[in-house]
């Protein structure tokens, strides 16, 4: 009997992925000017304080309760999208290979103005990069939260960062890598607002990441989920 192929096709950012998104984007941007009333009260550079017009909380007590909202929605939808991503492939498909010379060549074509981004189911060795450090940057930013809010019960995570201060500096460095982050991607977005415009609705049909092939499904089979 010879064999036929089931081809599962899905919204290149599926709901899951959409949902997943959007809530990181609001909980990092609570977490972010939140953030600043608390640094406020205690800064590390002393020049350094942002305005109150871009804090949230509207005192110590607020910045910290918002913070540690926040911070729970955050921790929460990343072991899912974490777990998502990994379970079924997704990053491996879009985050992977990453190889330095295409790194290269691909700022230089940034530097050259050249943003032509035609295919939106692939992301260029940039995007990839700039997508697994912010994965990164994230995770250690979680740790350190955790050192800088209950440093006795963390002695042990604390230990990671050499000592407490070490720990607030990079609580601080993870930030504004972060806010970099956003920045870069909201100005890509617009400058190239069909991926803005994917991660709303779903994007062009792809092969699913959990696709597989079957000899006893109808041959050449084709769903779109969204």
């Amino acid at each position: 009997m010879p064999s036929t192929t089931s081809y599962t096709r899905r919204r290149l950012h599926p709901v899951p992925i959409r949902i997943m998104h959007w809530t990181n984007a609001i909980a990092m941007l609570l977490l972010i000017f939140s953030g600043w009333g608390i640094y406020n009260d205690e800064v590390i550079f002393g020049a350094l304080h942002f305005p109150s017009w871009l804090t949230l909380g509207g005192g110590a007590e607020g910045y910290l309760l918002w913070h540690f909202f926040a911070m729970w929605i955050l921790a929460i939808n990343g072991v899912a999208y974490l777990s998502y991503g990994f379970w079924t492939g997704r990053f491996r498909r879009m985050l992977l290979p990453v190889r330095g010379p295409d790194i290269i060549a691909e700022l230089r074509s940034v530097l050259a103005l050249k943003l032509a981004h035609d295919d939106l189911t692939k992301y260029n060795p940039v995007q990839k990069l700039l997508y697994i450090g912010v994965i990164v940057v994230v995770v250690v930013q979680v740790v350190s939260g955790l050192v800088v809010w209950k440093p006795v019960q963390f002695s042990e995570l604390a230990t990671l960062f050499y000592d407490f201060q070490t720990a607030r500096l990079v609580h601080f460095i993870g930030m504004a890598l972060i806010v970099g982050f956003l920045l870069v991607h909201v100005a890509l977005a617009l400058l190239v607002p069909q991926t803005l415009v994917a991660m709303l609705k779903g994007g062009p049909l792809v092969e699913a990441d959990d696709a597989k092939t079957s000899p006893s499904l109808a041959s050449n089979t084709e769903t779109a989920t969204r």
